[in-house]
């Protein structure tokens, strides 16, 4: 009996509508009103910096993090809603929606469960089922999957039919066997059963593609190599997918095959001893051609995208770590793009940061100009009175690192003249970008690469957001993975430092403006302009001249943006001018003036916040704004600090087994940290030499820019390799402590990083 179809045009009325706070409280444990308040916000246009910094009050207290992670699941639902309408229309125009394949679709928990439903009614290629059924083999295949299959020989002959191209029995039984495997392959509860045996008990294999052993070195820890997927970490997951791409390694995932076809005939089991021969053939068949490969194409892509959301997790905690540097703040910095051949080029920095000279020297080989380049700094230094001198850690960044020292050394250098290797990642790419040419077209690359690095020593967050930040050089594997989902999860990163710290709005340049909560680059431009043509801003409220900066752009960026030296001291401080008129009344309660009330411990302390609470203003407000008085325009960041290197280990080859150095952290990956120990070649500590306990997760223990001390385990000359060790450094645990389960520092044996997750992402978004 058939049952009745739903047509396109109703489906729409039949469909409810997701409640997504509801799922976002499931999902996430977080408040349901907070959710709620936040979505509204969101959908209002407002930007997660403003909401987390001050809306407090509104979403409860919720931080950047829980913010970004509604917003995201609020875009995956919708994305999710979107698929299932998608599938149940193209169902309905084919005229075979009924009631009972809607509620299964509505009943489906994740993607992965409505991806199995809809895969019966998907248009495909033509495919060997597709072939017998135009042979009108169907009704066969449907009586061998049929309770009482015992006459199927016997009726494989009626379907003979040389019009149709079937002219044997035997061909009517496989046509009817092909129809019969993709039906079972297509089964929801068959794939679904394969795919969580895949998830935990898949073996990932490589092997190394023959005649490619020489020239694939890279990969060679992975030439005969095996894991189960279940407790594969990401950065060798993103290892092996690079070697196969790069076409160096054969890589394949498979199960044991018994408990595959086992669990298929738990489902569609065999219904007569009669078919036993044929019925084996199908179902390995099945397995093999059609649900292994499609299963190991789906578990490697979702074990590639899971390993992507770990290793952009590992990029975004360094970036921001990089872009939180402690800033030395504004002093005349004499900057160093250090070099051999073309010398090393000079820029001095005002305070401010802004360009006013430059030179080059040649200190070292081939030309070797001492003295000269001696005369040369001493004059500069003289002239601008340098407190710091910036020096890239690039090529001869040593040597001249030595050079300022031994003149520190002969008296020709101030003692007190700081002297500074800075990171120059990135530097390059940055000195023939639009926005270098824009700032400096009158020189050259690399004085633009000089006036980057001095830039960086002052105020690191202001440099590095010029620079694409992938070019910066922090993270793993950031050019296997996803690169729409690295540039947004990047671009995100900036933006809430840039928010955290706050912007001084008459001295920062349009590619940091950018970065502030509503401004965007369009913005950006036009407040710089209107700088240039009316002068500094006076006060925020003038911020509301610039053109198309309306209401709404002022609510969300005022706060962030500073002006020092202001007549409202509140104009320089984070507290929003929403809340100025509050300020005032504070003030004129305690019988002073706003002048009088900020920094004033004392008086600030006597302020009964209660007293000011209203529809707005609750105790996460007034917390926030009673700090700020405290210290108004506070610097997140820490105090900087520079880290010095033995001044007798400049090379690869200064290095023995056992020294102990001092370094600082250039990188975190999930297997470990890169710190620099002064001889241009990063090493590396592994994960299981960071700590005398167990670490599951080296950012937790170790951040870029962090200074260390080191022990040098071991030196690959071959490969210019270093192996490193911080335990080695630091005092044994005390009693009986316990050191917890130690990673082997072999890929083979290593059980380390996050067990996958046999489900698409979504499954944890939609548990009921």
């Amino acid at each position: 009996m058939s049952h009745p179809t739903i047509s396109p045009e109703n489906l729409k009325d039949l469909i409810p509508k997701m409640d997504l706070p509801k799922e976002i409280a499931a999902a996430t444990g977080l408040p349901l009103k907070s959710i709620s308040s936040t979505a509204e916000l969101l959908a209002d246009g407002a930007t997660i910096p403003f909401i987390a910094r001050y809306r407090k009050d509104v979403t409860g207290g919720l931080d950047e993090v829980d913010i970004g992670r509604i917003r995201d699941l609020i875009e995956e639902l919708e994305e999710f809603e979107k698929r299932r309408l998608y599938m149940l229309t193209s169902i309905a125009q084919q005229e075979k929606l009924t009631g009972t394949i809607l509620t299964l679709f509505l009943e489906a928990a994740n993607k992965n469960e409505i991806e199995d439903l809809y895969l019966p009614y998907k248009r495909k290629r033509q495919t060997r089922a597709g072939k017998a059924r135009e042979k009108g083999l169907e009704p066969l295949a449907e009586l061998l999957l049929s309770d009482n299959p015992a006459t199927f020989m016997e009726r494989a002959a009626d379907y003979i039919n040389s019009e149709r191209g079937v002219e044997t029995v035997d061909e009517a039984v496989h046509g009817a066997m092909d129809i019969a495997a993709e039906v079972i392959s297509e089964h929801p509860e068959v794939r679904d059963g394969c795919r969580k045996l895949f998830a935990k008990e898949g073996i990932l294999s490589s092997k190394v593609i023959s005649g490619k052993e020489e020239t694939g070195i890279t990969f060679r820890d992975y030439y005969e190599y095996s894991e189960r997927v279940a407790t594969m970490p990401s950065h060798r997951i993103l290892a092996v997918s690079r070697g196969e791409k790069e076409e160096f390694l054969r890589v394949h995932i498979a199960i044991e095959e018994k408990r595959a076809i086992d669990l298929v005939e738990k489902f569609f089991p065999l219904r007569t001893q009669s078919l036993l021969s044929v019925w084996d053939e199908l179902v390995k068949d099945c397995y093999k051609r059609l649900l292994e490969p499609s299963l190991e194409a789906e578990i490697r892509r979702d074990l590639k995208k899971q390993a992507d959301l770990e290793a952009i997790k590992v990029f975004t905690l360094n970036l921001r770590e990089l872009l939180l540097s402690p800033p030395m703040g504004q002093k005349w910095v004499l900057a160093v793009d250090p070099g051999f051949r073309s010398g090393c080029k000079l820029a001095v920095l005002n305070p401010q940061g802004d360009f006013i000279s430059h030179k080059n020297i040649y200190p070292h080989p081939p030309r070797n100009h001492g003295d000269l380049a001696r005369k040369v700094v001493s004059e500069l230094v003289a002239q601008y009175k340098i407190t710091a001198v910036a020096i890239g850690n690039g090529t001869a960044g040593r040597e001249t690192e030595k050079f300022f020292t031994d003149m520190k050394k002969d008296r020709l250098l101030d003692p007190e003249v700081l002297i500074v290797r800075v990171d120059e990642s990135g530097a390059s790419i940055y000195s023939a970008s639009p926005v270098a040419r824009e700032e400096f077209p009158e020189l050259d690359l690399t004085v633009r690469g000089s006036i980057s690095i001095g830039r960086r020593l002052q105020d690191p967050l202001g440099e590095l957001v010029k620079i694409d930040p992938k070019s910066i050089g922090v993270g793993q594997y950031q050019h296997d993975v996803d690169q729409t989902l690295l540039k947004n999860s990047l671009d995100e990163v900036v933006l809430n430092c840039v928010n955290q710290v706050g912007v001084e709005i008459n001295n920062s340049s349009a590619s940091l403006l950018k970065y502030v909560s509503g401004v965007g680059p369009q913005l950006a431009k036009a407040i710089v302009v209107y700088r240039e043509q009316n002068g500094a801003f006076g006060e925020r409220k003038e911020l509301l001249k610039v053109p198309r900066l309306g209401p709404k752009a002022y609510e969300q960026c005022a706060g962030f943006l500073r002006i020092r030296g202001a007549k409202n001291l509140l104009d320089a401080s984070g507290v929003h001018p929403e809340n100025y008129s509050l300020v005032v009344g504070m003030a004129a309660d305690l019988g002073v003036t706003v002048g009088d009330l900020v920094g004033n411990k004392e008086l600030i302390s006597s302020v009964n916040s209660k007293n000011y609470y209203s529809e707005k203003v609750g105790k996460f407000t007034m917390d926030d704004i009673l700090a700020e008085l405290m210290k108004p325009g506070r610097d997140p960041r820490k105090q900087f600090e520079t880290v010095a290197f033995r001044e007798d280990v400049m090379e690869f080859e200064d290095l023995e087994e056992g020294m102990v150095l001092e370094g600082v952290v250039t990188n975190v990956t999930g297997f470990g940290a890169f710190v620099d120990v002064g001889v241009h070649q990063d090493g590396l500590v592994h994960v299981s030499e960071l700590s005398h306990t167990f670490v599951k997760d080296p950012i937790d223990v170790v951040k870029p820019g962090q200074k260390v001390t080191v022990k040098i385990l071991s030196l690959d000359k071959q490969r210019r390799r270093i192996g490193l060790s911080i335990k080695a450094c630091l005092p044994p645990p005390s009693g009986n402590q316990s050191r917890g389960p130690k990673p082997s520092g072999a890929p083979k044996k290593e059980q380390g990083g996050k067990g996958f997750n046999a489900s698409n992402p979504f499954s944890n978004f939609f548990k009921k």
